[in-house]
């Protein structure tokens, strides 16, 4: 059995190798989010069907409140554990939608995660199938024609709204322990290309590279001895090889019900962050103040979370009664 984790850590090496010494695109399509411990399976698929438990997460970023069609995001995730043939897996779903200005995309991900137990930890390796959607209103574009450096056409800019679809691939691995938490993973592992043109028509052609991001996250839970308090420190790093940025964040839950904390990315914001949980139901709001020169024309970000979860029984014999929620 340890021959058999040695080789998966073998393995997982040499992915990891591969990945940073592979050439990358330059455009991203992965959103930010300030919570990204919330919904660490948006960027590793690896994380998912951690705790006995459906866990249910959607929310919202608005960011650079001020500025017209800045970026504003949804995501949506769910994701549980599972016995197969006597084995510990993860399943999940995830949907997330973004638009930027002209430009939009839409990502829809299937992911499944195949775990075993490892020093007091569960290691857990996950793959992402599922497919992205890039789309840019052409229709709304408006060049002008009435000095010596415009002209009133452009044939690389599209004049037409064009959309296109193409599959998507990610891979993760994560380790959870008692202790801590820690994930590798890529996103857009075959950098898909993405041809977008405008429906029903033989127009120009468009094409949208989604290159490969790499992201590394840790965390940890530290409780306070003799005190309902709790320490939850976290970071994440992402680079593509060309661009990388870091963020950490410090939160401090009181009596698993009101957390509070404060956050800060590397030459970019600090954000102020709080949450609440009563039973299986939890909610999170962030606000980011850019400290770039961005700041000058935004009134910052906002960052709303919403979730649930309900217990899951994994033995052959349930003996939880799951009830649905409804509105009377």
């Amino acid at each position: 059995m340890m021959r058999g984790w040695i080789r998966i850590l073998a393995v997982t090496a040499l992915w990891a190798i591969a990945v940073l010494s592979a050439p990358y695109a330059s455009a991203q399509v992965d959103a930010q989010f300030t919570q990204y411990y919330e919904v660490p399976a948006y960027y590793n698929a690896g994380a998912i069907g951690r705790i006995d438990y459906l866990r249910i997460r959607g929310g919202s970023r608005m960011q650079w409140v001020g500025i017209p069609k800045a970026p504003k995001t949804f995501l949506a995730a769910a994701d549980m554990p599972l016995k197969l043939l006597g084995k510990r897996v993860g399943v999940g779903l995830l949907l997330q939608q973004e638009s930027m200005g002209l430009y939009s995309n839409f990502t829809l991900g299937a992911q499944f995660a195949y775990k075993l137990k490892l020093f007091k930890g569960e290691l857990s390796i996950g793959l992402q199938i599922g497919m992205i959607d890039e789309g840019f209103k052409g229709s709304q574009v408006i060049l002008p024609d009435d000095d010596d450096y415009h002209e009133g056409s452009d044939e690389g800019i599209p004049n037409t709204d064009i959309h296109g679809t193409s599959m998507d691939l990610g891979l993760g691995v994560f380790y959870t322990h008692r202790l801590f938490w820690a994930g590798l993973s890529v996103t857009h592992l075959n950098e898909p290309a993405i041809t977008m043109t405008a429906d029903g028509t033989e127009a120009k052609e468009y094409e949208f590279k989604a290159g490969r991001v790499l992201y590394f996250m840790a965390g940890s839970n530290i409780p306070i001895k003799n005190t309902l308090f709790e320490i939850q420190p976290s970071v994440m790093v992402k680079s593509d090889l060309t661009f990388t940025t870091a963020e950490a964040t410090a939160r401090v839950r009181y009596n698993k019900f009101l957390t509070a904390g404060v956050g800060y990315r590397y030459n970019d914001a600090v954000s102020l962050i709080l949450g609440a949980e009563y039973k299986d139901f939890f909610i999170g709001y962030s606000y980011d103040y850019s400290i770039s020169e961005i700041s000058k024309a935004s009134n910052g970000s906002h960052e709303i979370w919403a979730g649930y979860k309900l217990k899951l029984d994994l033995g052959e014999k349930n003996k939880h009664r799951h009830k649905n929620i409804r509105i009377m």
